[in-house]
């Protein structure tokens, strides 16, 4: 199991010398002090509207917006990922749950193909920051950038500020940058996500979230293996792969471990995966993936967690 300690924090230099300690902080609770992160996205709601809530294959109880933070509750997760005012309705009720902001969003109503993407600010950091002053247990921010859309700068520029204020106040970023718009012909390509990843590092980001690469043509590698150039694109910056629609557990817990350990990534980031089961099938989801994540179990010991065949707790 890996394990980092206070002074294994590699602390930003743009985090104030009195937002340090904060910052660490917020750090092992974000990697459950281990150095990786286990993301629990909750920001579909916006993002995908209601059709990753509702409808056929999808448990029912994922139709109450509150599943969502029993999930979080009751499972094993570095972070849930949310929008503030979703977070801002629920987090008295769940207040042992370490919260990430996610800062912007749009819907996909709006398709690529009639504009290019943009995902504006939401509101500022000082509405988050309120939250956190009345005790809700924020460690960090999440922003979207679209790489590749005209509106590629606005949103660079959005996130660079943010990450700046962000660190200034012992908070983490975790940008979601996903190449998207009229420019790009292949969203998966390995070069373009690999792009992505060193873009996060040079806006100053501590996380990132990328589509898994999808090598074509002569391009023979795995997945995985497309995924360690980003990995390492990414330096200081930890890459984590987003979840993607529901499959089965063995599948996916099978790509997560490949994604780690052939790929290098540095976590996961997992949404439909998890909320869309029933509550005690989600909250042994988030076990057996974070026995992957935060504890290098296999493949086969984490499915045995996830039908309740071993236990897996965090000490």
């Amino acid at each position: 199991m890996p394990i980092i300690t206070h002074d294994d924090v590699k602390v930003p230099v743009d985090v104030l010398p009195e937002a340090r300690e904060e910052y660490i902080e917020n750090y092992l609770k974000a990697t459950r002090g281990t150095g990786r992160l286990m993301l629990f996205a909750c920001d579909q709601k916006i993002e995908h509207l209601n059709k990753d809530f509702y409808g056929e294959g999808i448990d029912i109880s994922d139709a109450e917006p509150e599943h969502l933070f029993k999930i979080g509750s009751q499972g094993i997760c570095g972070v849930l990922a949310g929008q503030r005012g979703l977070i801002a309705r629920y987090a008295a009720d769940y207040p042992e749950i370490n919260y990430l902001v996610k800062m912007n969003s749009k819907t996909n109503l709006v398709k690529t193909g009639q504009e290019d993407p943009y995902s504006p600010q939401l509101h500022d950091l000082e509405a988050v920051l309120a939250m956190r002053a009345a005790g809700v247990n924020i460690v960090g921010l999440g922003y979207t950038i679209y790489l590749g859309s005209e509106y590629e700068a606005t949103m660079m520029a959005e996130a660079g500020e943010l990450i700046a204020q962000a660190h200034a106040n012992g908070l983490l970023v975790v940008l979601w940058i996903y190449p998207r718009g009229k420019a790009v012909t292949a969203e998966k390509d390995p070069g373009l996500i690999a792009g992505a990843a060193g873009v996060a590092l040079c806006l100053g980001a501590d996380f990132v979230k990328v589509n898994p690469p999808k090598p074509e043509g002569e391009d023979t590698r795995t997945p995985a293996e497309a995924l360690k150039i980003a990995s390492m694109a990414a330096g200081r910056t930890g890459l984590v792969c987003a979840g993607g629609s529901t499959v089965d557990a063995e599948t996916f817990l099978t790509q997560l471990w490949e994604q780690i350990h052939i790929g290098g990534a540095c976590g996961n980031a997992t949404g439909r995966n998890i909320h869309q089961r029933s509550l005690d099938e989600a909250v042994r989801l988030t076990k057996a993936i974070s026995a992957i994540t935060l504890a290098d179990y296999s493949v086969e010991d984490a499915l045995a967690v996830f039908n309740g065949e071993k236990e897996f707790a965090l000490d």
